[in-house]
């Protein structure tokens, strides 16, 4: 599928080894091309619509700055409370009305499976910005870039997940992309927050190494690679249960001393108090790195999408 063009793009589990291989080039390409000059043409007189019914602020203003630097244009669903999804107009009928002014739509929404539902209702590409508890593939690519930048490459790659691994979609869909190199992984989270059991068991029957443990230090001294997640309280039903388990892992400079090497830390951001300031002082937190990665790699993905390189 190194071909993206007219493609939605919608799960991790789309993605051969040879496209992540074609999307790090290109991504790469246009990040060297920016040092020369700020802005392109190749979507010149295309139109990107955002419709997010959950609040985004790095995915919804990176892929609006991927589209405008591109030469194209943006419109946006703006607040739901302004639209007539607040008088009860379906999912469907929405992405319908808007692909008649748009030429790809980037979506985000509560529900899982709703990017695949916008998808097959329009004959324009969906990219899906975060389903829920789903999945955020452009999120997972992103941090796949991250980590080709920071570490040179993916081999014998180890990585220590942490936190809220049940309704985490960024480490749902990173996990996928990762596993084409056979990564071994720590998934580390409170038990009521573990990784869903039909990721860890589909991972094992590819042969992927998996250990589960609530032991941060213990996994990230067996890594190179910490994957540090918020605790979402968005995703609680019940606060108390969420009073009980926030907090449940912190990195401080207090654990950063522990570590036996260098790390490499990444995290979808927004955190909450899950890393602290200081520790953004450590040569390997690489975090707003991996948010300035979101820009070339949105880039690239709507340039692919519309058959266009660089």
């Amino acid at each position: 599928m190194t071909n993206l063009k007219g493609k939605d793009i919608l799960h991790g589990n789309q993605f051969l080894e040879k496209d992540i291989e074609a999307i790090i080039k290109m991504a790469s390409n246009i990040e060297k091309a920016l040092k020369k000059k700020d802005s392109f043409t190749l979507l010149k007189g295309k139109i990107l619509a955002t419709l997010f019914f959950e609040p985004s602020t790095r995915t919804r203003l990176s892929f609006e700055a991927a589209m405008q630097r591109m030469g194209g244009g943006v419109i946006s669903l703006g607040s739901v409370e302004g639209s007539s999804v607040a008088k009860g107009e379906t999912l469907t009928d929405t992405v319908r009305t808007i692909s008649q002014y748009a030429d790809v739509i980037v979506i985000r929404h509560p529900r899982t499976g709703s990017a695949k539902e916008a998808a097959d209702a329009v004959s324009i590409p969906v990219i899906n910005a975060g389903d829920g508890t789903g999945q955020h593939p452009t999120q997972a690519l992103l941090d796949i870039y991250t980590i080709y930048k920071e570490l040179g490459s993916f081999k014998e790659l180890v990585v220590s997940m942490v936190g809220d691994l049940k309704n985490g979609r960024t480490v749902h869909a990173l996990v996928e992309l990762l596993s084409l190199y056979q990564s071994r992984f720590y998934f580390v989270s409170p038990k009521s927050l573990r990784m869903p059991e039909e990721i860890t068991s589909h991972l094992r029957k590819k042969g992927i190494k998996v250990e589960e443990t609530e032991d941060m230090l213990k996994a990230a001294n067996a890594s190179n690679l910490i994957y540090m997640t918020r605790i979402q309280k968005e995703r609680f039903t019940d606060l108390t249960e969420y009073e009980r388990v926030k907090g449940s892992y912190i990195i401080d400079e207090t654990f950063l001393k522990k570590l036996r090497k260098k790390m490499t830390i990444l995290h979808p951001l927004p955190r909450v108090d899950e890393i602290t300031p200081e520790v953004d002082r450590y040569p390997g937190a690489a975090y707003f790195r991996q948010v300035k990665n979101g820009l070339f790699l949105r880039m690239a993905l709507l340039s692919m999408v519309f058959g266009k390189t660089l």
